[in-house]
């Protein structure tokens, strides 16, 4: 894992397609924002993980990953 320091309105580029954007930062969170391609998909991994348990839970197929 990289970790890096960044200040509001800095950025981290990732690859050619990808732009992370530090937006704020405030004593309990951390806001960003990401440019990236439409095609890409961008997923928080709390949100992932709660549709994998709701797929096994009722049977229903998932795309690999």
């Amino acid at each position: 894992m990289l970790v890096l320091s960044r200040k509001p309105g800095e950025n981290i580029l990732i690859g050619d397609q990808v732009k992370v954007t530090i937006v704020r930062i405030t004593p309990n969170s951390v806001r960003i924002g990401i440019e990236a391609p439409k095609d890409m998909p961008i997923i928080r991994e709390e949100l992932d993980e709660e549709s994998e348990e709701f797929a096994k839970k009722h049977k229903v197929p998932t795309l690999p990953k």
